[in-house]
């Protein structure tokens, strides 16, 4: 019953004129009486239907940004970029304001290698920094591990450090392997893994510390120098 009522929905798309948040009249109820749902405009990329309680609207995504099902950045939209439309049709018209290409997105800081991307919401452009050790990837339009990057970043200045051409094969690096690990002083969260030669700084994960004897992750309180560490 509920597939039928969304065909039905769909199809009184056909006689509306889009715009934003315009409730749909003369429609069918929407498939679920509660909650918040969203279905794809059959015709257009950068509308979808919104079913709130019950109640029906046609919503536009806003600038930049198009409707996947999936999209979290602004009121279910996503980067348009990030969105295989199908046979639905959307008008990308950039807005070119300062910094910004369109009201949402992303974009390099600049043609150099960068830590930082910009971040554009609203069309504000707001500077954001990778997580430490990497760099920001444009192509993928996300950060990107360094050595990921070799025709514009040098990892060995993004992580600092420079991985040994040799290793003693009796020290705890060596035991690793081809990938061979390090500590990073004074630090309980984070190693250095070197990769075909180049360094890339990896964090612990769940809430574990690095152990700069075994050279691996472990808990707090068997690390005795990282004991009362707490991740900010």
């Amino acid at each position: 019953m509920q597939s039928v009522q969304l065909s039905l929905l769909l199809a009184a798309s056909a006689c509306l004129q889009l715009a934003s948040a315009v409730p749909v009249l003369n429609a069918p109820s929407c498939p679920e009486a509660y909650g918040v749902q969203t279905y794809a405009h059959p015709e257009a990329c950068d509308h979808f239907f919104l079913c709130t309680n019950g109640t029906l609207t046609l919503e536009q995504c806003e600038n930049g940004l198009l409707y996947d099902g999936q999209g979290s950045v602004h009121n279910h939209c996503n980067y348009h970029w990030a969105v295989e439309c199908g046979p639905r049709k959307a008008l990308l018209e950039p807005i070119n304001a300062p910094g910004c290409e369109f009201k949402y997105g992303i974009y390099p800081e600049s043609a150099a290698c960068s830590t930082n991307y910009i971040k554009c919401a609203d069309a504000v452009p707001y500077q954001t920094p990778c997580d430490p050790g990497l760099a920001y990837d444009a192509k993928t339009h996300k950060c990107n591990w360094p050595d990921e990057l070799l025709d514009t970043c040098n990892p060995e200045a993004v992580v600092g450090f420079k991985c040994p051409e040799k290793l003693d094969p009796h020290s705890p690096s060596a035991k690793f392997w081809p990938f061979p690990r390090f500590p990073v002083p004074n630090d309980c969260e984070r190693l250095i893994t070197c990769v075909k030669g180049f360094p890339r700084l990896i964090t612990c994960g769940d809430n574990k510390v690095f152990d700069e004897n075994t050279l691996t992750c472990e808990e707090p309180e068997n690390v005795p120098r990282c004991a009362h560490f707490k991740r900010k």
